[in-house]
C-alpha cells in the first residue's frame, strides 16, 4: 500500500474508553476502520503501519496483539504452502454489538440495538459527509456538503440556542436560501442591450 486511505476512520465507544488498550491501539483499530472501509477489508502489512505512524515493528505488532487479545480484530495468516514464509494477511473487525462496519465502501451500518428506528424518534443523530453529499445530489442543489459539515460541526450542531433536529431540513433551508439569493441577484442585476449585446453587468 503507497497511499494513505482518504476515508473516514470509526472508534466506537467500546474501544475509546476501553482501560485495556493504549491510545496508539486505539488509533491503529481506527486506521483498520478506514481501511476496511476504503478496500473492504484490512490487509496493510506490519511495514506500513510502521511507515504511516514511523514506529517500530514492536510497536505495531503490540498494539495488534492488544486487539486481537481483546476482541477487537480478527487475523488471519496464509503462509506458502510447507514454509513459514506469509503470502497475506488479513484483518477483519469483530462485531461486538457496537458499530459494525461495511464492506461495500458506502455504508455504515448500526447494529447497536439502542440506535434503531423505532427509538430513535426525537434524537439527533450527527450525519457523515458522504450522506450529506448523496442527499444533495438527490435533491440535486448546489449546496457544497464540506462547508455544510464543518459549519454545524464547529456549532457543535446547534441551531442558535438548539439544538439541530433534523439535518436534512437544514439542507433544504440551505438549498432555499441560496436559490433566494441567487433570484434576488439576478432581479438586481440591470441588463444593458447596446448593438445587439448584452451587458449583464451593467458596464458598457
Amino acid at each position: 500500500m503507497k497511499e494513505k486511505p482518504n476515508y473516514y476512520a470509526i472508534i466506537p465507544a467500546e474501544v475509546r474508553y476501553s482501560k485495556a488498550l493504549t491510545p496508539n491501539a486505539k488509533l491503529l483499530y481506527a486506521e483498520i476502520t478506514a481501511l476496511c472501509n476504503m478496500n473492504g477489508k484490512c490487509t496493510a502489512s506490519t511495514q506500513y503501519f510502521c511507515r504511516l505512524y514511523e514506529v517500530s515493528r514492536g510497536a505495531v505488532q503490540n498494539w495488534l496483539k492488544m486487539l486481537d487479545d481483546n476482541g477487537y480484530i480478527d487475523r488471519t495468516v496464509i503462509y506458502k504452502q510447507g514454509t513459514k514464509e506469509i503470502m497475506h494477511r488479513y484483518i477483519n473487525l469483530k462485531d461486538k454489538g457496537s458499530v459494525k462496519i461495511s464492506t461495500d465502501n458506502t455504508n455504515i451500518n448500526i447494529t447497536n440495538t439502542n440506535l434503531t428506528d423505532s427509538n430513535t424518534k426525537g434524537i439527533f443523530v450527527k450525519p457523515l459527509i458522504i450522506d450529506i453529499k448523496e442527499y444533495c445530489k438527490k435533491r440535486k442543489n448546489n449546496v457544497d456538503a464540506d462547508t455544510f459539515f464543518n459549519f454545524y460541526e464547529s456549532k457543535d450542531w446547534y441551531i442558535g440556542k438548539n439544538k439541530m433536529k433534523n439535518w436534512k431540513a437544514c439542507i433544504i433551508t440551505w438549498e432555499k436560501s441560496r436559490n433566494n439569493k441567487n433570484n434576488t441577484n439576478d432581479r438586481s442585476t440591470p441588463h444593458f442591450h447596446q448593438k445587439g449585446k448584452d451587458y449583464g453587468d451593467g458596464s458598457f
